[in-house]
């Protein structure tokens, strides 16, 4: 550039910048070396103390091992250091500490163990409760804590001989009889809480407070009386915990609903029914209200008072429903007496509408709300029941004692209108229950164990031989019939039935597609048994055995002291023992053989009572001129 001299530039420029670049080249290279030496001296490091980790590593589990095969002892024995219930059982086999567990309970068993709570005192044995504890399952859970691969279960056992081992058994316990315990106990025990709660001085409500109150924890102290009963300590008394319980409903949680109780009693309310309505006063509205009490904290309708409103109110307006009905003729066709629907009051409903007209200021009316009941038994259902016709009747004749024919007429009643249903087994016990008193069942004479005597319910008989004969003529599946223990004359030979609530019963199968009404009709001195249903068509044929005598009467003397010794008098001929059976063979309609039965029957004699006289007969004395003393009027020795 003019006026300014120029720098001239070396020659051997470019060959200076080659000098200096090759000399950092060798800089970086001896840094890379360097670098990789303290890189290979670190791995070399990091593998030695890998080693050495390795090392101590094996060493401990060898050491492990050798700790673990040292204390492994026998998988047989129970490790030391176990216990159960507070008994040491380490070292023993299964068998020597159920054994020894066993020793200590029955040591123990009768032994009490004393429970107190709020200064009360209760003794209880394992025994009331039925505690008892489950050693085995205690035993094979002590030993599983304890188990396993050899050295594995030498370092289990190193450990539970220092830190102990006490296994808690399994308890069985009565659980009604610890609940009973348990309340007994909680009775005596401090004092109930009460919550608050609304009552009526005249028509003004008023509340009475809430208390605390203290109580037995039946729940801990339940847990608490188990594990003692089941363990061995006795010389001690178990303290049980007693809590306190608080009201649950407060006199502030109750201010309102005595705002709503004013309110409902301030004025009457009036009741309406379709046309009609009525006057509810307020002593009787009062009546119908359910205050807070017992914990709860709402005003409702209910109670007592509400029940026998409703009830009388029901039988004013309503009208019970009526179940279709089966009406027989003489001729024996059947004809459905149809159902008729019932009408009730909805009480929930119509509660609701007298609640909410009393908590009114200005709208203080209600609507009674009736509904429709319907009908148990339909028209529809009973007609497809199809009964339609009488299947067969059977007709006894009775007489005799007054209440005998009391209990005939009685048990006739109870089962008429009998239904059963197709498949169904008829029982004569079940459908007339037990013949008790309180069902106005009289004395009468009955046998018993083979004698005429006088029992409860006697009569009873006289149905249930009428009944068997009924389903017996309709060709019927008889399950369960029992002759009477005597022979009675005026029954069907062979075809008489006993029975005795519960165990000796009558029963028939109703083996037909449809259902079987059975209706009794009681006269004066005779009993009909009719069986209805339809028509089924079946032949009966009977085969009656002769009555054969099978022994003598048994004999029964009487000893009468107002006869002579070798005089006998007759009171009773009595009745051999006599047997017989029935056969009967049912055909259906196209002549297949349905049943072949045959009912043997076995009466027992009858005694024959004999009264043989017992009185001494008078001596009659020597005869002479000087009478009965002898000829020279001494009289002769005794």
């Amino acid at each position: 550039m003019p006026g300014f001299p120029q720098r001239e530039r070396p020659k051997n420029a470019l060959a200076t910048g080659g000098a200096g670049a090759r000399l950092a080249g060798l800089r970086v290279e001896a840094g890379s070396s360097a670098v990789r030496v303290a890189r290979r001296r670190r791995a070399k490091a990091r593998r030695q103390l890998a080693r050495r980790l390795l090392a101590l590593t094996a060493v401990g589990v060898i050491a492990a091992g050798l700790v673990g095969l040292a204390f492994a002892g026998s998988s047989d024995r129970i490790a030391a250091g176990v216990q159960i219930a507070g008994v040491n059982v380490g070292g023993l086999t299964s068998g020597e500490a159920i054994a020894k567990l066993q020793a200590r309970a029955r040591a123990v068993a009768n032994a009490p163990v004393v429970f107190s709570a709020e200064g009360h005192f209760w003794r209880v044995r394992p025994a009331n409760l039925g505690v008892e504890a489950d050693w085995r399952s205690a035993i094979v859970r002590a030993q599983h804590e304890s188990d396993g691969f050899t050295p594995w279960r030498g370092l289990r056992r190193v450990a539970i001989r220092l830190l102990g081992s006490d296994v808690a058994p399994p308890t069985r316990v009565w659980k009604r009889a610890l609940s009973y315990e348990l309340s007994r106990m909680s009775s005596a025990v401090g004092t109930p809480h009460r919550d608050a709660a609304i009552v009526l001085r005249g028509l003004h409500p008023a509340v009475v407070a809430g208390r605390t109150g203290r109580a037995l924890d039946e729940r801990t102290a339940g847990t608490a009386i188990v594990q003692a009963l089941a363990g061995f300590e006795r010389g001690h008394v178990v303290v049980l915990p007693v809590a306190v319980v608080a009201p649950k409903v407060s006199a502030a949680d109750l201010t309102p609903v005595v705002a709503q109780v004013r309110t409902a009693l301030s004025r009457r309310i009036r009741l309406s029914l379709d046309r009609s309505s009525w006057w509810l006063p307020t002593g009787q509205l009062a009546a119908l209200l359910s205050l807070p009490h017992g914990g709860s904290s709402t005003l409702a309708i209910g109670g007592n008072g509400a029940e026998g409103y409703f009830r009388r109110l029901g039988h004013g307006v309503g009208r019970p429903a009526r179940d279709a009905t089966f009406n027989v003729s003489e001729s024996g066709r059947v004809a459905v007496v149809p159902s008729r629907p019932g009408r009730v009051i909805d009480v929930p409903a119509t509660s609701r509408n007298i609640l909410a007209a009393a908590l009114s200021l200005t709208h203080r009316s209600a609507r009674v709300v009736v509904t429709s009941q319907a009908a148990r038994r339909t028209t529809a259902e009973a007609s497809a029941m199809g009964i339609s016709t009488r299947i067969s009747r059977y007709e006894t004749i009775y007489g005799g004692d007054p209440n005998r024919i009391h209990n005939v007429q009685l048990v006739a009643r109870l089962l008429d209108g009998k239904l059963v249903a197709p498949g169904a087994t008829f029982s004569f016990n079940h459908a007339t229950g037990a013949r008790t008193a309180d069902k106005g069942f009289l004395e009468a004479p009955v046998i018993i164990n083979g004698e005429l005597k006088t029992g409860l319910g006697g009569g009873v008989c006289q149905v249930s031989t009428t009944v068997f004969n009924a389903a017996y003529d309709a060709g019927l599946k008889i399950t369960a019939r029992t002759n009477h223990a005597l022979y009675i004359s005026h029954y069907p030979q062979g075809r008489d039935a006993t029975v005795n609530y519960p165990d000796v019963d009558l029963r028939f199968v109703n083996d037909t597609p449809h259902w079987l009404l059975l209706r009794t009709f009681v006269g004066s001195s005779s009993l009909v048994v009719d069986l209805y249903g339809a028509p089924v068509h079946r032949r009966v044929v009977t085969e009656t055995r002769p009555l054969v005598d099978t022994g003598p009467p048994p004999l029964k003397r009487i000893p009468d002291p107002a006869l002579f010794k070798g005089v006998k008098v007759v009171d009773d001929y009595g009745e051999p023992s006599r047997s017989t059976s029935v056969r009967r063979l049912v055909y259906l309609p196209g002549g297949k053989l349905l049943y072949d039965n045959t009912w043997y029957s076995s009466y027992r004699g009858e005694p024959r009572i004999v009264r043989v006289g017992t009185k001494e007969k008078k001596k009659k004395g020597p005869s002479g001129p000087t009478g009965p003393t002898g000829a020279a009027g001494i009289k002769p020795p005794s």
